[in-house]
């Protein structure tokens, strides 16, 4: 039989748990004491994801047992920040990509709002100066 005659067969075989490092299994009960900190005393967590051992199917492993919540918050300053809440409220996945798209930071964030979507004093300050002109302008 020559080359060109034997059959070829592609077959997509899913990544085995095998591959998995075991990193994320941990960083899942890390996640999950962090959530009971901010409950028991109120104390926000961030986890660098790019700084962590984590590999491709450890980060797709984690992010489909986290699951997707009903918040999903899109910024847009010098490329893209997204930040989702996951289906585990007070935990978010932060994502910040650069004008390229390519992602440039990764975050978990245990936390009831992500610091990046809070006003600052200041910011709230210019809003009241501008909502009382507002009121002015209505004499």
């Amino acid at each position: 039989m020559k080359l060109e005659q034997i059959p070829v067969v592609a077959q997509y075989q899913p990544a085995p748990a095998a591959m998995l490092s075991g990193n994320a299994r941990v960083l899942l009960c890390e996640i999950a004491e962090c959530l009971q900190k901010l409950l028991d005393c109120g104390e926000n967590t961030t986890i660098d994801l790019l700084a962590m051992p984590l590999n491709a199917v450890d980060l797709d492993w984690l992010r489909e047992r986290l699951g997707q919540g009903e918040v999903r918050i899109t910024l847009e300053a010098d490329g893209e920040s997204t930040l989702q809440e996951t289906n585990c409220q007070g935990v978010w996945w932060v994502q910040h990509h650069n004008p390229a798209g390519g992602v440039m930071s990764a975050f978990i964030e245990i936390t009831p709002v992500p610091d990046l979507v809070r006003a600052h004093k200041d910011d709230m300050q210019s809003g009241l100066e501008r909502l009382k002109w507002l009121i002015n302008d209505l004499n």
